[in-house]
């Protein structure tokens, strides 16, 4: 308890304290919710392992350090332009930047300092900073911004609220079709916190394909909460990668609200040494016809551990709801841990619905069976836990990303994406 009150009192008197320069350096929609969210803060407190959602997770611990938080808009030491280039061969994109929460166009330049920012046909797709969208588009942030994280429901979402100046929006309007790819990465071994907090709005016939790739090191503390609300016949997936981190927390919340909308989860996980990573799911089915399903799988070795908390929710005249949930885990040895927890709660009579776990070690007997045609006993196990992995990654609809990960899957098993100490990138 007392963690947790020096870990909310911190970061309440720098909000205190930086009030007025927090809001000079932000926009109308973002400082409306800042008292409202330092209230929620101060009520709540920080979730502790007591809190069902974050049990698997100790919160006030990682948030106990004073991590230095860029209010001030000093100028980074690294250029991000420089640092970090798209991997994926074959993948025409557009390139985006988030540091802290400031966002950088490809070119270097911040996004207010560009024309027109449309990137499909008028009104169906857009991409821009919060600060931009308020000079230009504030009706969509009076409509959107903060509609669904809710600061009086999550603490995490009520601290990012409470500090963020800036952000990135995108609008997925009634039948436009993204797909969008973002990797977290860091510039060196320092201690970092990330807390994000993003809000999803799928219109009526669209269709968004979001991929979610970690690639950090074992300072680094990330907290997502990813936030979905689907209209009818929308379609929705994503997929989150964790092939290195150091503790991780993603919280994915979908709400099918129109009839015939659809939802695909998946996640994989590669850990080792001391790393922590946690998902935790849930999706309401709230209109009839809706599809959805999960898929998440971990490879656990050393000490690292993990764990995965999956709620499908099927309320009252949702008939018809196809949902399905599977977590699969792999532990390579006695030290590694792993906690699973799938849960259905369903108020229709007319639906199918299944969920399932499974936590093992690896099959002997396929083992001797590829010692005796001549792989050696530790490519033996590569093999396999690539095949156990790759289950998810073939899920993957873009097809250049989808060999990236091939690869990365493959190198994160050789111990090959550690090399360096001091510097991610090379």
């Amino acid at each position: 308890m007392m963690r947790d009150l020096a870990a909310v009192n911190q970061y309440v008197e720098l909000y205190r304290a930086s009030h007025d320069m927090l809001c000079n350096h932000s926009v109308p929609a973002m400082n409306a919710l800042r008292d409202k969210a330092c209230e929620a803060l101060l009520a709540q407190g920080l979730p502790t392992r007591r809190t069902e959602a974050y049990k698997y997770t100790d919160i006030p611990t990682l948030l106990a350090p004073d991590y230095g938080l860029n209010l001030r808009r000093l100028d980074m030491k690294t250029d991000p332009h420089r640092v970090y280039r798209c991997e994926v061969p074959g993948l025409k994109s557009r390139l985006h930047y988030v540091v802290n929460d400031e966002l950088f166009f490809e070119r270097g330049e911040r996004r207010e300092e560009r024309g027109d920012i449309r990137t499909a046909d008028e009104g169906s797709l857009i991409v821009c900073s919060l600060r931009e969208a308020a000079e230009r588009w504030p009706q969509y942030l009076d409509k959107y911004y903060g509609t669904l994280a809710a600061v009086e429901t999550d603490s995490i979402t009520a601290l990012n609220t409470l500090l963020a100046q800036d952000g990135m929006l995108v609008i997925v309007e009634e039948g436009a079709k993204a797909d969008m790819l973002f990797c977290d990465h860091n510039a060196d071994d320092t201690d970092f916190l990330t807390t994000q907090v993003v809000e999803v709005f799928v219109g009526e016939g669209a269709s968004l394909d979001l991929y979610c790739m970690e690639e950090t090191h074992a300072g680094n503390r990330r907290l997502s909460n990813l936030y979905v609300r689907q209209a009818a016949g929308s379609r929705f997936s994503h997929h989150a990668i964790t092939l290195t981190a150091g503790t991780t927390r993603n919280h994915v919340e979908v709400v099918l609200q129109g009839e015939g909308a659809s939802c695909v989860m998946d996640g994989c996980v590669i850990a080792d040494r001391e790393q922590h990573i946690d998902n935790n799911t849930l999706i309401v089915h709230r209109a009839p016809q809706c599809m959805s399903e999960q898929l998440y799988k971990y490879v656990l070795y050393e000490h690292a551990t993990g764990a995965f908390a999956g709620r499908i929710l099927v309320e009252e005249g949702a008939q018809h709801t196809d949902a399905h949930m599977t977590n699969r885990n792999l532990l390579t040895n006695r030290e590694a841990r792993m906690w699973s927890q799938p849960e259905l709660v369903i108020y229709a009579d007319d639906v199918k619905c299944a969920h399932g776990s499974t936590t093992g070690q690896l099959n002997d007997a396929a083992l001797f069976y590829m010692q005796q045609r001549g792989i050696p006993m530790k490519e033996a196990r590569l093999l396999l836990e690539q095949a156990f992995i790759n289950e998810v990654v073939d899920r993957i609809a873009l097809l250049p990303l989808r060999e990236r990960l091939r690869l990365l899957v493959e190198r994160r098993f050789r111990g090959e994406l550690d090399a360096c100490k001091h510097c991610r990138r090379c």
